[in-house]
């Protein structure tokens, strides 16, 4: 028989955390069974006062002196006991080091307020010249406007620095339609060289003056041209160098190979370098094919059809590259050839001299020569490989 008043509930099994806490317990001892509430009643509950997590040493309560793996209650966050006692750190007077403030964006101390999410660190303020100034490193987001604007266009495929790479081949070709000497557009160079490098170094000084700069020519920059020197600066000084240099074919062709190669190897590249494997960082075989199979077109069209077609021109009597190529002379003495049988000429020379230029193309793109940029290395790199190709072959 029951007795009025006792409800006819079971005694409901209760499941307790490994490890819970006094507070915990205590809100389990009043709150052992709940029957169905409103949403209302559900809010109050939750708006609660939440369980005070409270310290409690285990070794003290043989109830919670158990191996566990993970628990829901909170961890105990006290240091294990050292089995040697470590060394503080102290200043040469003998005081406690001072923490210094935290960094805030690449600023020491800064107490600039930051929405959580990443952002590229703030550019220091130009502090010398170093050698790793040369060097293309990777381009964050964040410092040019324009960029930011126009992500895929400007920032991700760089379309209006292609456009300009690409179209200073062209303007090349056409110089060289024109009958200009190679001797005639190197003070053209120098002339834009030194203005444009006094202006980049002066930006690093003032930046009122680099904010300025990079608005108005973001849209042809890197954003890690934003604290670094322009590439233009090498492109003009590499151009130079070729065409000041070598003999008129081999500086048209440096020129040509740093218009084209490059590009086409930064556009492969980006597309499908993820799908190759990477030979160096920020390099891949994808880029180096392309820069590989549109050296060896550029050579073979300029060689091939531009020069005989549309020539000859004042100066291409001093073409290292004639249509035939052979073997040096010790070399045929060494193998008992004569000259005619170590002598090749017409589409096989062609050929050969067409994948050369392809090769030290692509390498030339590939190699990190002391970090500088590859506007600079692209063009000398592989002017060199040429002209000792054809010093030796030619």
């Amino acid at each position: 028989m029951s007795v009025r008043g006792t409800p006819l509930v079971p005694a409901t099994p209760r499941v307790i955390s490994p490890s819970p806490t006094p507070s915990e317990q205590d809100a389990a001892d009043r709150d052992s069974y709940f029957g169905p509430v409103t949403r209302s009643a559900a809010r109050k509950r939750m708006a609660g006062p939440a369980p005070v997590e409270e310290e409690l040493d285990e070794d003290d309560v043989p109830e919670l002196r158990r191996a566990r793996t993970r628990s829901r209650s909170p961890m105990d966050t006290r240091r294990p006991t050292r089995l040697t006692s470590a060394k503080r750190a102290k200043t040469p007077n003998g005081h406690k080091p001072v923490a210094s403030a935290p960094l805030t964006n690449g600023a020491l101390g800064s107490e600039k307020a930051t929405n959580g999410h990443l952002s590229p660190p703030t550019p220091a303020i130009y502090a010398g010249w170093s050698w790793r100034d040369f060097s293309r490193s990777p381009s964050p987001l964040g410092l040019i406007p324009i960029h930011r604007r126009w992500r895929a266009f400007v920032h991700k495929h760089e379309v209006p620095r292609k456009a300009l790479h690409v179209s200073i081949g062209f303007f090349v070709v056409w110089l060289y339609l024109s009958g200009t000497q190679t001797y005639a557009v190197c003070p053209y160079l120098m002339a834009a060289l030194i203005p444009i490098s006094l202006v980049d170094v002066a930006r690093h000084h003032y930046a009122p003056f680099n904010r300025f700069y990079v608005k108005v020519l973001g849209a042809l920059m890197r954003e890690s041209e934003f604290s670094g020197y322009n590439g233009v600066i090498f492109y003009l000084l590499g151009a130079w160098i070729v065409l000041y240099s070598f003999p008129k074919d081999v500086g048209v062709m440096g020129t040509l190979l740093l218009s084209w190669c490059d590009t086409a190897a930064s556009t492969f590249g980006r597309l499908y370098g993820r799908y190759t494997p990477r030979i160096r960082r920020g390099k891949s075989l994808a880029g180096s094919l392309a820069a590989f199979f549109v050296g060896v077109g550029t050579a073979a069209w300029f060689w091939g059809w531009l020069a005989p077609t549309k020539g000859p021109f004042p100066g291409d009597e001093l073409f290292m590259f004639t249509g035939s190529l052979h073997l040096p002379v010790k070399v045929c003495e060494l193998v008992s050839l004569t000259p005619a049988q170590a002598t090749v000429s017409g589409g096989v020379a062609l050929g050969i001299v067409s994948l050369w230029s392809g090769f030290v193309a692509a390498a030339s793109e590939v190699v990190d020569l002391f970090g500088w940029d590859d506007n600079l290395t692209i063009p000398v790199l592989s002017g060199l490989g040429i002209w000792g190709f054809l010093k030796i072959f030619g």
